[in-house]
């Protein structure tokens, strides 16, 4: 069972010292604990949850939300010895509808024209961290584990050093590790401690997100029977549609289901989550008519405000950071946690390439990986927001146009696929990753910058 350091002497020291034990926190530990010919490794997590009755149970953040995983994540899922425990709880994509609301373009993506058996999956939240929690005990046990849960507690101090970095806990636990990964999430507190700023985009929309229970295929509704075979429950088909007020998304879920993120004004989305099941669900269908299907049932809602914040860096002196950390992206189009895996494989591969785990070499090559792929990806969400979400006739037109070239197009159509999937950027990281280090951009004969200081947390008049 993971161990919680409690005596702040002597200075514990680690190799790698993750602060958040969410889902990229964890899934990193994992990865870096069980990378095939890598040396082994003593790794902390500082997770700011308490646990529940049990150290190996999942943090708060791991719920029933759902995410999809593109085609490229489940590759290195695979490759990490994850995908075959999480399949039985993942439902495949085989085919996204693509529309804008009130306009005749459409969009239709399937994966038999990629010789695929799925453009991806979808899974609830909770398995991953199910599946990363039970995965992660055996490695905090015993007399000398080579994880350590810190829970809860927070880091409060960085002082980076030479060789090291010494960071000071909430509870004054102190502790040194050669390489610091900052993977709390979006708001995370710890950027300002190493230096890093961060910038913010409010979008001005808020999503609610739901999971949806359909009408099974022999339901006797005329609204059911009036949509044809899609009743069924989903048939492996996922849809995106654009509204004047953002993007709608129905993931297929196991069971007859669908994860819903209903992106829409802050004002309306707080009016939705409050609505009786039965005029929640009334709206959803008048939104999205019957395509879909009938739907006959919501679970809990949560609403979320949209921004895109992205570091000024991915990295520091003896510091990277990885996830929401790094980049938080709006949901359209689903590429958050992918992009969020492609941090981690590149962040665990370098870890086997080099002797010491924090050095110039690898935090630089780390940054020159990920800020490409990132400034790609938020690219794409970014623009896809802003497009879809101008009410000019004019761009709403041209909008129309550009869903039907898409759709007929197969050269343009399969460059955008491949890239929505991840395999684009996912190939050219592989690329870069088989190259040697002096063949990497950045300029290696830099000397390894040593900036010695010591932050504390900011006072409530600095984040002001």
């Amino acid at each position: 069972m993971p161990q919680t350091c409690h005596s702040p002497t002597p200075t514990a020291q680690f190799d790698v010292v993750i602060s958040g034990g969410g889902m990229t926190g964890a899934m990193l530990a994992y990865r870096l604990l069980t990378q095939a010919n890598a040396r082994p490794l003593r790794i902390a997590i500082i997770e700011q949850t308490a646990a529940a009755t049990d150290d190996a149970k999942p943090t708060a953040s791991f719920d029933s939300r759902s995410i999809a995983l593109s085609a490229a994540s489940l590759e290195l899922l695979h490759d990490w010895g994850l995908w075959r425990d999480l399949k039985a709880h993942a439902c495949a994509i085989k085919q996204i509808e693509v529309s804008d609301r009130g306009h005749i373009g459409k969009t239709y993506v399937n994966a038999l024209d990629y010789r695929r058996d799925a453009l991806g999956y979808v899974i609830e939240i909770e398995w991953i961290g199910d599946c990363l929690y039970q995965k992660l005990a055996p490695f905090a046990q015993g007399e000398q584990p080579r994880l350590t849960w810190l829970r809860p507690d927070a880091l409060t101090g960085v002082t980076q050093q030479q060789s090291l970095v010494e960071l000071t806990l909430q509870s004054g636990v102190v502790l040194t590790t050669s390489l610091l990964v900052l993977a709390e999430g979006g708001d995370s507190p710890s950027r300002a401690l190493v230096g890093i700023d961060c910038s913010r985009d409010d979008y001005q929309q808020t999503a609610l997100i739901a999971n949806i229970g359909l009408a099974p295929a022999a339901a006797n509704s005329a609204a059911v029977t009036s949509a044809a075979a899609t009743s069924a429950a989903h048939q492996y088909k996922a849809y995106e549609r654009f509204t004047k007020d953002g993007p709608m998304a129905l993931l297929p879920l196991p069971q007859h289901r669908f994860s819903l993120v209903w992106t829409t004004t802050p004002e309306r989305a707080a009016e939705l989550k409050l609505l009786p099941e039965r005029e929640f669900l009334a709206q959803l269908q008048h939104e999205f008519g019957y395509r879909a299907g009938e739907f006959i049932s919501v679970g809990n809602r949560v609403v979320y405000p949209l921004q895109l914040k992205q570091a000024k860096q991915a990295s520091a002196h003896r510091v990277v950071l990885a996830g929401n950390s790094l980049h938080s992206l709006h949901p359209i189009a689903g590429q958050g946690f992918n992009l969020a895996l492609r941090d981690l494989q590149a962040l665990s591969q370098l870890v086997q390439q080099h002797t010491d785990v924090g050095s110039y070499a690898l935090t630089s090559q780390y940054q020159t990986l990920r800020l490409q792929d990132m400034q790609q990806t938020v690219w794409l969400t970014d623009s896809l927001v802003r497009l879809f979400s101008n009410a000019s006739k004019l761009v709403a037109f041209g909008r129309t146009i550009g869903l039907t070239l898409l759709n007929h197009l197969t050269p343009l159509k399969t460059a955008f696929a491949a890239q929505t999937m991840g395999l684009t950027p996912l190939r050219a990281q592989q690329q870069q990753l088989r190259l040697k280090p002096e063949h990497v951009k950045p300029d290696q004969a830099a000397p390894d910058p040593v900036a010695p200081q010591s932050t504390s947390e900011p006072s409530a008049s600095e984040m002001s």
